[in-house]
């Protein structure tokens, strides 16, 4: 079976085509929002969702969130003694939703398309399947974010000639795409977009404005109190985008210091943040080589997107409203579920071709003439950034200088225009036989570019009727495919608890937190609450354990919310 699955930086959920059309899975807990979390029980044992997002704050050292910012790199996180990979972790958040997939519905998953960030990178996008690879299943096809949130509308399915603009501010990445509709076509113009800037960044605003009023120093935080910080403020952020004005209690170095914090106080303060979001939407617009007024709807998806101030300045450089009659949360989780119908022909679907485009230029290094000599160091695009994909070009090029014996091609993605800004991503090297001048041996160069990322680079001399190939399917700080087999095997090794148990153990997390928040006859309640609990669970009857785990939750839910990030 094939599944949607939303990979997100704060949360992540899976889906399946239904007769009724795109439907997204519960977990455990009964949520279509996974929090992607991972940490390490006590006992060594994995815990991922909701039990590790209640264990951030009082075991920030054995747990790990918001990894999806390092995808791509070579960047380690550390759990107790173990190191993870970003790859690792995001395979472990696919492993459980997979397990999720295949409770309800009976059947194994063998393959998903996963959403990714428009403007993610090469590399990252390569990290992404290598995390399916690690959980056990294929991805032939990834879509990109705002490209999935108009499958969600359904604005596919639109009988007129349109054009669409997606704003997508998600936990931790922001994405802009222009799309076009036309006889069934669905066609990315422009991406955009800044993986660094998300609702994360907000709640990290929100931190240093809490700690300058109530005169305290982020330095001198514990980890267990900068975690109880995040995750009230997050809460806050929330309950701001539907009231003007809220306040929260922040037990900090064992004292409990209430807040208050307002929309137009906070709008002011995230101006910077707010107009980083404008430069992608212009540029997108601009690529595009589109007015606001030739955009016919505008949709703004991502859970950060809540926050009035995205939709306010949206409308405002827009001119107009955008669509947001969908959760927020799961309409990245629902088109990618609809590309997964599309992709396995299900018969609820009627036919839709998705076309998307290079989010970045790729091209080689090249030298130019100038007045002084030869200037090294130059990039040459070969495949320009928003080029509808696939797509191939080629262009002819001349060794240096004559009697030239051997000619080395680097191959690089960027928009800078020297090549030691750029991302270098491969390189081939080209024997050349004897000649007099540059011009007697041109190298025709054709870079071939696919949906799913990979890149050809064909180098040909034509004189001689002999040329060189090279296929980049590996980055720099990427897996080897022998570095995955080896992974595969440690993973193999943790122990992951039953889905059933992961109810449990978010539930018994939940209560940890709530009792080192609390203090006196509140705290011993909870304690006595856990206890019963825990003495219900060491029965092994399923019946109680089930009862008593839809009492306890519900006990807990009093507190404020239920089981959920």
């Amino acid at each position: 079976m094939i599944i949607g699955i939303d990979l997100g930086t704060t949360h992540s959920l899976a889906g399946v085509m239904t007769e009724q059309g795109p439907a997204l899975v519960p977990n455990a807990l009964g949520e279509v929002l996974t929090p992607s979390v991972v940490g390490l029980g006590d006992d060594g044992s994995l815990l991922v969702g909701a039990a590790a997002h209640e264990r951030l704050h009082s075991h920030p050292h054995l747990t790990a969130a918001t990894f999806k910012r390092h995808m791509g790199s070579d960047r380690e996180l550390t759990l107790g003694e173990r190191r993870f990979r970003p790859e690792e972790l995001s395979a472990l958040v696919i492993k459980s939703l997979i397990h999720d997939v295949e409770a309800h519905t009976g059947a194994t998953v063998t393959e998903a398309v996963i959403s990714v960030p428009a403007y993610f990178s090469d590399a990252q996008r390569k990290a992404t399947r290598n995390a399916a690879t690690l959980a056990g299943i294929r991805v032939e096809r990834l879509i990109n974010e705002p490209t999935a949130a108009a499958l969600a509308y359904g604005l596919d399915q639109r009988d007129a000639e349109s054009r669409f603009l997606v704003v997508d501010l998600g936990g931790g990445t922001f994405d802009v795409s222009v799309l076009e509709l036309f006889d069934g076509v669905v066609e990315v113009h422009a991406t955009a977009g800044d993986n660094f800037l998300g609702g994360e960044d907000f709640v990290d605003l929100m931190a240093g404005m809490a700690l300058a009023d109530l005169g305290l120093a982020d330095g001198k935080l514990s980890p267990g109190d900068r975690a109880i910080l995040r995750h009230r403020l997050e809460t806050l952020k929330k309950r701001l985008s539907r009231e003007s004005e809220a306040e929260v209690d922040l037990p900090l170095h064992g004292t409990t210091h209430r807040w208050r914090l307002s929309q137009d106080r906070l709008f002011e303060a995230a101006r910077p943040l707010v107009e980083r979001m404008r430069a992608p939407i212009e540029r997108a617009m601009r690529d595009a080589r589109l007015t606001p007024a030739q955009v016919d709807e505008v949709v703004i998806v991502g859970g950060a997107s809540r926050m009035p101030m995205v939709a306010r300045m949206v409308s405002t450089l827009l001119g107009r409203l955008p669509l947001r009659h969908l959760n927020p949360d799961e309409a990245i989780g629902l088109g990618a579920t609809v590309m997964a119908g599309l992709k396995s022909r299900h018969a609820t679907l009627e036919e839709t071709v998705i076309t998307d485009v290079c989010p970045y230029t790729l091209g080689i290094e090249v030298a130019h003439e100038g007045t002084e000599g030869l200037l090294h160091g130059n990039f040459q695009p070969l495949i320009e950034r928003n080029t509808t994909i696939p797509a191939s070009r080629e262009r002819t090029f001349t060794p240096l200088r004559a009697h030239q014996r051997e000619l080395e091609l680097r191959v690089f993605q960027g928009e800078s225009p020297r090549v030691a800004n750029n991302i270098l991503l491969g390189a081939l090297k080209l024997e050349l036989p004897p000649f007099d001048h540059p011009q007697q041996m041109p190298v025709v160069v054709r870079f071939t570019y696919d949906v799913n990322g990979l890149l050809e680079v064909e180098a040909t001399l034509p004189a001689i009727r002999r040329g060189k190939r090279l296929v980049i399917e590996q980055n720099p700080g990427l897996l080897s495919p022998a570095e995955i087999e080896a992974r595969l095997k440690a993973l193999s090794a943790l122990k992951l608890h039953p889905r059933e148990q992961q109810a449990n153990l978010a539930l018994i997390s939940r209560a940890e937190r709530l009792y080192e928040e609390f203090l006196g006859d509140t705290r011993q309640d909870i304690m006595t609450a856990l206890l019963s609990f825990r003495t219900i669970l060491e029965s092994q009857d399923e019946e109680r354990i089930r009862h008593a785990r839809q009492q306890f939750s519900q006990w807990l839910a009093g507190f404020g919310g239920t089981v959920e990030p």
